[in-house]
């Protein structure tokens, strides 16, 4: 099997799981995908925003359920959830829309969203609404990338799998140099 035939094959259950997770590189090289029509562009971004959705409502219940308990097990959280919670005061709609945007609060986020009083209904429109945002946006970040580079290169067909694979590499390496950063962060409080 190659690269693309597993993109094509498993590129829709890729996107769900890593839009569940921290999705914007999951959802950018979506989006170069659905540029080379190895996946389809309306297709990735519902996938996306439902994947995102889920995972941050499910975020916001263990937040609603044991928010007061994790901040004690994980004091890290704290300075994450008070920012939130300061923010949550003055723009309770436009923070459950944007914090999927805020560099750092993508999981802290919903889970103090939901220690506040934000009804369990008012958060999953919003949710939505952000989701229904974020997706298409991310993932149009990956295709105007594919878009330009098709600009640059006149036969970017026979480049495609090497750019793929450059792509997911640097995909790989930003995720492993955020994980040493965090635990060198860590080690060093």
């Amino acid at each position: 099997m190659t690269l693309t035939q597993a993109i094509a094959e498993y590129g829709y259950l890729a996107v769900f799981i890593g839009a569940s997770l921290e999705g914007e590189t999951v959802l950018m090289l979506a989006g170069f995908a659905a540029h080379e029509g190895y996946l389809s562009f309306p297709l990735l971004a519902i996938v996306g925003a439902l994947g995102g959705a889920l995972s941050d409502t499910l975020f916001f219940m263990i937040g609603r359920r044991y928010g007061s308990r994790l901040l004690i097990r994980f004091p890290k959280l704290q300075p994450a959830a008070v920012r939130v919670s300061t923010l949550l005061q003055r723009y309770q709609s436009g923070l459950i829309i944007g914090v999927r945007f805020m560099y750092g609060l993508r999981i802290a986020g919903p889970i103090a969203i939901g220690m506040s009083d934000v009804p369990v209904s008012r958060f999953i429109f919003f949710n939505l609404i952000g989701a229904a945002i974020w997706a298409p946006l991310v993932a149009g970040v990956g295709y105007v990338f594919g878009q330009s580079l098709e600009w640059l290169f006149a036969d970017i067909k026979r480049y495609e799998e090497d750019a793929l694979l450059t792509l997911i590499a640097l995909a790989l390496l930003v995720a492993v140099l955020r994980f040493v950063r965090r635990r060198m962060k860590a080690s060093a409080d």
